[in-house]
C-alpha cells in the first residue's frame, strides 16, 4: 500500500517535503523546500531518502520553503521530471536561480572568515548550476489538466489563491486492486485578497495534507489593509521617517505595490518616493504580468483604465546594489518594500540596520516570519535584534500587519477543509505549522466533529 512520509514542514512552518512511496517501487515527492530560519541548517543537508531514488516531484507553488531544495536534489542524482503550474514554473526559475546565487554568495563569505580564522571552508548547498539544470526538469500544466507523474498515479492541481500559480495537489493512486486518494492543501490563501482568485474547493479525498500555519489566530478584515497602509505612510511621513518593510519577493510585494498603486490613483498618497528595492522583486513583478489568466474579476476589470497596476510615477524599482545604498544614505521621508520578508537575508537587512534605531523609522511586517528569524524577533516585540552579527536597539515603530497574509487564517482553514466529504475522509495530517498553531486548528476542527487528526512528526510514516 502507499506509504506517506513527512521530511519536512512537519511541526515547523518550513521546508515542506512529502515523500509518497507506492507499491511498485515509485517515489513521488510532494515539494521540495528549504528550512528556513535560525537553527534549521542541519535540516537542509539530508532529505532523509536518496535523492536519485526519486522518480517525480510535484510542486504546490514556488515560495523557496516549497522549492529551495530543488537544486540540491539535481546535485545529488535526481533526474525525474518537475510538475506544476505555469506560472509556478516561471517563478521558479527566478527564486532558485536567485537563491543559488545566495548560496554562493553566503559561503565566499563565510569562507574568508574561516580562511582567516584557520577553519576549513565549506561548500555551498548548491551552485547556479545546479538551479540551471534542474529547471529543464520542470513540467507545467494547467489548473484541472490530468498527468500522471509516475506509473498509477493521477494528479491535477487547482488553484489555492496562495500565490501566483499556487495549487492545491490532488492524487488518485491505483495499486493492488485498490484506488486511494489524496489531498495536498498546499499553502491555502486568504479569501478576498486583491489580484489572485479565491482558493478552489480540492476534491473528495481519503487523506489530506493540510497547512496549519495561523491555526488559533484570525486575520483582520482584508479590506482594512489599504487604509491602514495609507495611515501608517502618513503618519511616518509626518515625522520625517521612512517606512521599511521587509517583504517576500513574490506576492506580498506585488500586493502592497498594488494596494499603494491605488492610492496614487485615488490621489490619497503622501508625496514622497517610494521604491521596491529588490532584483527578484522586479523580476517577479514581470512574471505576475505575464499570467493574467490568475487574475481575479477586480483586478481584471482595474486594469482596462491602468494598464500597470504595480507602478506610477512616484514608484522607482532599483535593481543595482549602489542604488540601494543611496537609500541608507538619504534621510528624507520615504517608503522601501525590500527582501527578504522574514528579515533574515538580502537588501532589506541593511535598511533596519541603518533605521531601526530612528525613532521615527516604522518597520511594516505584513507576513508570517518563522520562529529564530529576525522578522519575528521584531513580530514579537524584541527590544534589541542581531543584524551582521552586532546588536540594535529597536527604536523605530514596529506595526504587524496580518490583514496583508497569503495564508488562510484559522476560520479560513476551517472553511476550506469543510468542502471535502467528511464520510470519506480517513485521515488529516497537519503540516505547515508550529506545533502550537497545528493543536489550535486540531481543535478547532475537532469542534467541527472531525475524524482522525495527525500532527505529524519529522520523519514519520504512515499506510494510506
Amino acid at each position: 500500500m502507499p506509504r506517506l512520509t513527512f521530511w519536512g514542514a512537519a511541526q515547523t512552518v518550513t521546508g515542506s517535503k512529502h515523500l509518497l512511496d507506492l507499491a511498485n517501487g515509485s517515489r513521488l515527492l510532494l515539494d521540495c523546500g528549504l528550512f528556513q530560519g535560525r537553527g534549521e541548517e542541519s535540516r537542509n543537508e539530508q532529505f532523509g531518502f536518496a535523492a536519485d531514488t526519486i522518480d517525480a516531484v510535484v510542486l504546490s507553488h514556488a515560495h523557496i520553503d516549497h522549492i529551495g531544495l530543488l537544486p540540491k536534489l539535481w546535485k545529488e542524482g535526481f533526474r525525474g521530471r518537475v510538475y506544476c503550474t505555469h506560472a509556478t514554473r516561471d517563478l521558479a526559475a527566478l527564486l532558485l536561480l536567485d537563491s543559488a546565487h545566495i548560496q554562493e554568495k553566503d559561503v565566499y563569505y563565510y569562507n574568508k572568515r574561516c580562511v582567516s580564522r584557520g577553519q576549513e571552508p565549506v561548500d555551498p548547498l548548491y551552485e547556479t548550476e545546479h538551479a540551471e539544470e534542474v529547471i529543464k526538469l520542470f513540467v507545467s500544466l494547467n489548473y484541472r489538466q490530468p498527468f500522471e507523474p509516475v506509473p498509477g498515479v493521477t494528479v491535477h492541481f487547482r488553484d489555492a489563491g496562495h500565490i501566483l500559480g499556487s495549487a492545491s495537489v490532488n492524487l488518485s493512486i491505483r495499486e493492488e486492486g485498490r484506488t486511494v486518494t489524496l489531498g495536498f492543501t498546499g499553502d491555502v490563501g486568504n479569501p478576498g485578497r486583491p489580484i489572485l482568485r479565491d482558493p478552489e474547493p480540492m476534491a473528495d479525498c481519503d487523506y489530506v495534507i493540510s497547512e496549519s500555519t495561523y491555526g488559533g489566530k484570525t486575520h483582520a478584515p482584508s479590506s482594512e489593509s489599504k487604509e491602514a497602509l495609507l495611515e501608517i505612510i502618513k503618519r511616518t511621513a509626518a515625522r520625517g521617517g521612512k517606512v521599511i518593510i521587509p517583504s517576500f519577493a513574490v506576492g506580498r510585494t506585488q500586493e502592497i505595490v498594488y494596494a499603494l498603486d491605488q492610492l496614487a490613483n485615488e490621489g490619497t498618497l503622501p508625496d514622497i518616493p517610494m521604491y521596491v528595492d529588490s532584483p527578484l522583486a522586479v523580476n517577479a513583478t514581470s512574471v505576475f504580468l505575464a499570467h493574467p489568466e490568475c487574475f481575479d474579476a477586480e483586478l481584471n476589470e482595474y486594469m482596462r483604465t491602468d494598464p500597470n497596476p504595480f507602478g506610477w510615477d512616484r514608484l522607482q524599482y532599483i535593481r543595482k546594489a549602489e542604488g540601494s545604498k543611496e537609500l541608507n544614505e538619504r534621510t528624507d521621508p520615504m517608503v522601501i518594500i525590500s527582501a527578504s520578508g522574514m528579515a533574515t537575508a538580502g537588501r532589506i537587512v541593511h535598511h533596519l540596520r541603518n533605521n531601526v534605531e530612528n525613532p521615527k523609522t516604522t518597520v511594516m511586517m505584513v507576513g508570517y516570519c518563522a520562529e529564530g528569524t529576525t522578522g519575528r524577533d521584531l513580530i514579537e516585540g524584541d527590544k534589541t535584534i542581531k543584524l551582521f552579527g552586532d546588536e540594535f536597539e529597536v527604536n523605530a515603530e514596529v506595526e504587524v500587519m496580518n490583514s496583508f497574509s497569503a495564508h488562510a487564517d484559522e476560520p479560513g482553514m476551517v472553511n476550506f477543509l469543510s468542502h471535502l466529504d467528511q464520510s470519506k475522509l480517513r485521515q488529516t495530517f497537519l503540516v505547515h505549522g508550529d506545533k502550537e498553531r497545528a493543536e489550535k486548528l486540531k481543535s478547532a476542527l475537532k469542534d467541527k466533529d472531525w475524524g482522525e487528526i495527525i500532527i505529524p512528526a519529522h520523519g514519520q510514516s504512515f499506510d494510506l
